[in-house]
């Protein structure tokens, strides 16, 4: 896949996606996805009817994911500390927007 095959959009928060869908989403192979799942880099839920399901806030960790490691040529483990980092910067930065509101 490259990355102009990557559809841009936004999903609703409560639809899921399949590893196919994500894989997608993230223009990336399922095995790329199923290797850090089981490493436990990415968030899963549930086994449905033995198919993984995925929220929104997983195609943006893979996604992230994927960049870091394309840009940085780093592996899985950076990649998912980085993306730990962003999302916990970006749950920072709502915290303040929210005491800015008030």
């Amino acid at each position: 896949m490259h990355d102009e095959d990557v559809l841009i959009g936004s999903l609703i928060e409560d639809s899921w996606l399949t590893l196919e869908q994500l894989a997608a989403a993230c223009a990336v192979e399922p095995a790329w996805l199923t290797h850090r799942i089981e490493e436990g880099f990415l968030p899963r839920v549930e086994c449905v009817a033995g198919v993984w399901r995925f929220s929104s806030a997983a195609v943006q960790r893979a996604r992230r994911m994927r960049q870091v490691e394309q840009d940085f040529e780093a592996g899985p483990e950076l990649a998912a500390l980085v993306a730990d980092m962003l999302d916990e910067i970006d749950e920072l930065r709502a915290q303040l927007r929210a005491l800015q509101i008030r």
